[in-house]
């Protein structure tokens, strides 16, 4: 028989996130987007709640939490706030990384101050020319002595303007592609590291930007791994942050279902609720069940990878369909709801607006299809 059941502390954790979320975060959700600010004080707050150190082991000050105890953090701080989602997902990956691949000395330098919320670490894959094919990377690290040095360019970066230290992945070893690329640690802070701010669309609060790299001189011992390894730390780690993400973006749907539902209730049109309508209850409807859907699929993927299973299609699919369920969910509160939500008086286009950029980052629809059919149909098929 299958059990669908969360454990009883499972269901302890989600009560005091979803209390926090809406009590702390969701009355303030709209103010960092407003003043282009990122709530490094909430960062830290997660600390102390002890979701930024979920998939950090206990001896590094995590509690090396279960992969579906992770999910619950994505899905109820989505729904309080989108972008501190940031720190749910961004932290799990970069726990997992640091975890299983770096020295002694880096885990021991950085774990601790990411699970407190002390530090904020960004992973840094995307260049311009290299997206979807994060083998296309042209950044590159030389062996010089007893430090690497470091040239290129990163894009597309969450909290480049304001994280203290990023993963980074160059090629060490151009000439073997995929198979050439290794991962360091680097702090902000290093000669050479500039860092420039974009004007996005949403996600404002997350800080996202460009990363420079001119001759940046890492030691050795920041390298993560072995070398030219650093591939498959990246596509072991998407299959987690997709479905993070996923779970994040359903979070933030379904705060703008609720919050939809207790207006059509009371707003009145020709005498009568506007529940009342076929109209307006069957778009509800068909977006719950849409999102319900693809929730479970989520936790399935997390239960998977918790068993150390193949999870790849799970991922991809919850990728693929999460942010574009969550997207299109938001979309119609925000017209159920009339002019009202069109302004920046409701949360509802700022939502909208933040889950649109998850269409894009960790993958698209179109690469997460071509994951999905790679896995289904066979690599020697596989889409170009």
């Amino acid at each position: 028989m299958l059990n669908f059941e969360f454990t009883e502390e499972q269901q302890e954790f989600r009560k005091i996130l979803s209390d926090f979320s809406k009590e702390e975060l969701l009355p303030n959700y709209t103010k960092w987007d407003r003043e282009g600010l990122t709530p490094k004080h909430l960062w830290k707050k997660l600390g102390e709640l002890g979701v930024n150190g979920l998939r950090i082991p206990e001896e590094y000050g995590g509690s090396g939490a279960d992969c579906i105890t992770t999910g619950i953090a994505a899905e109820e701080i989505g729904r309080g706030d989108f972008n501190l989602t940031y720190a749910v997902m961004l932290n799990a990956l970069i726990g997992e990384i640091l975890s299983k691949h770096a020295s002694d000395e880096i885990k021991q330098l950085w774990l601790p101050q990411i699970a407190s919320g002390n530090k904020i670490v960004g992973i840094a894959i995307t260049e311009p020319s290299a997206g979807t094919d994060a083998g296309g990377i042209q950044s590159t690290a030389r062996l010089d002595g007893d430090v690497y040095v470091l040239n290129g360019e990163k894009s597309g970066i969450s909290v480049a303007t304001c994280g203290d230290a990023f993963i980074i992945f160059a090629k060490t070893s151009p000439d073997l592609g995929n198979r050439g690329i290794s991962a360091f640690l680097v702090p902000a802070d290093l000669d050479g590291l500039e860092v420039k701010g974009y004007e996005d669309m949403g996600n404002i609060p997350v800080g996202r930007g460009s990363i420079y790299m001119h001759d940046v001189k890492v030691p050795v011992s920041n390298r993560i791994g072995l070398e030219n390894n650093g591939f498959y730390q990246v596509m072991n780690g998407f299959d987690l942050s997709r479905l993070l993400i996923g779970l994040q973006c359903i979070g933030a749907a379904m705060q703008s279902l609720d919050e939809t539902i207790e207006h059509v209730k009371i707003r009145e049109s020709f005498g009568k609720p506007l529940a009342k309508y076929q109209a307006v209850s069957f778009p509800i409807v068909t977006h719950y069940t849409q999102l319900e859907l693809v929730k479970w699929q989520a936790y399935r993927g997390l239960w998977l990878r918790d068993q150390g299973l193949k999870h790849s299609r799970e991922s991809s699919s919850v990728k693929w369909l999460g942010p574009k369920y969550s997207a299109d969910a938001i979309h119609e509160c925000l017209l159920l709801n009339g002019h009202y939500a069109y302004t920046k008086e409701m949360p509802l286009e700022q939502r909208l607006r933040d889950v649109i950029g998850l269409e894009i980052g960790d993958g698209t629809a179109q690469a997460n299809q071509m994951v999905i059919a790679k896995d289904l149909i066979g690599k020697e098929f596989r889409t170009v």
